[in-house]
């Protein structure tokens, strides 16, 4: 329980004690009226969250540049160990990011700081988010048509180049199509479930989230099937170069979805979400359905038309 800074700043130790003896009883009060503490903190509080200081902002810059190196140092052959320094550098990255958001999430549920001015930054910053995902992919795309709609003649003049067999995009493309399609289907019926307080919907909810991270799952499952039995490699030409860039970016997305909704579906089942309170899980769905999308594209793209 924290009272305003003015009254902190300009109170003695006395005003402020007392201050918050009322504040505790009021408080109270309202839980026994049935009031949960977001509404408390609309009432009585200003709508802003005055961010406590982390460490984990700093923590996972630092992180995210070691496992960058590591990466290049893995590819390169420039590190000795190098597995056990990419791993490492992959769990320390995990670990900071997971203390962060645990934070967060702690902020947001327990404590009651996400107002609704609080929860409309939020939204705003996933979609700044997503946006910026949609520029990495545009970089893709813009790779593949400047190479397949003007082939060079240093790859015959042709596309796909000559002596690549692309993949058949009426097999496990097309499956894999379906899978994320029907995963984005579930993740709205969760939504729509999530939009209507308490009882059956609320239980149909956590069985459709399931579903989409157990989908999520499979997806990935296929993808390494199909690289695993690939006729073309990475280092294949411009073709296996943005093919396995793409789709391998985009399997990466897929991935760090399904933890995402694999988190939102542990913190329903512990009733951390209510029907006017899931910005967690709205920010898991937006990203869910921009995957989604990139899917689609890349399939229509890089699968069919390009094949």
């Amino acid at each position: 329980m924290t009272c305003s800074n003015n009254i902190l700043y300009n109170s003695t130790k006395e005003e402020v004690s007392s201050t918050l003896k009322k504040e505790l009883t009021l408080f109270e009060k309202f839980m026994e009226a049935g009031f949960t503490v977001v509404e408390f903190n609309k009432v009585l509080r200003h709508p802003y969250h005055i961010v406590t200081p982390s460490p984990w902002p700093f923590f996972v810059s630092l992180s995210v540049f070691n496992f960058v190196v590591a990466f290049i140092g893995y590819m390169h052959n420039l590190v000795p160990y190098k597995i056990f320094f990419f791993f490492f550098t992959l769990l320390v990255l995990v670990w900071c990011v997971g203390n962060w958001f645990y934070d967060i999430i702690i902020e947001g549920t327990f404590e009651g700081k996400h107002t609704l001015k609080v929860q409309d930054g939020l939204r705003l910053g996933m979609i700044l988010f997503i946006v910026s995902e949609v520029m990495f992919f545009v970089s893709f795309f813009w790779a593949y048509f400047h190479s397949s709609l003007a082939p060079s003649i240093f790859i015959g003049g042709v596309w796909p180049p000559a002596g690549i067999q692309p993949l058949n995009p009426l097999h496990l493309p097309l499956l894999n199509t379906i899978i994320l399609l029907t995963s984005g289907a579930s993740v709205t019926v969760v939504h729509y479930a999530m939009c209507y307080p308490g009882g059956s919907k609320w239980i149909k909810a956590n069985y459709y989230l399931l579903i989409t991270v157990l989908l999520g799952v499979l997806f990935t499952l296929f993808q390494l099937y199909e690289y695993k039995h690939a006729p073309f490699s990475i280092i294949d030409n411009i073709y296996g170069s943005v093919f396995y860039m793409s789709t391998g970016f985009h399997g990466f997305h897929v991935l760090i979805g399904t933890v995402f909704l694999f988190v939102c579906f542990l913190r329903m089942i512990n009733h951390h979400f209510m029907s006017d309170h899931h910005v967690g899980f709205e920010a898991a769905a937006w990203y869910w359905h921009f995957v989604d999308v990139v899917w689609l594209f890349l399939y229509l793209m890089v699968y069919w038309w390009g094949s």
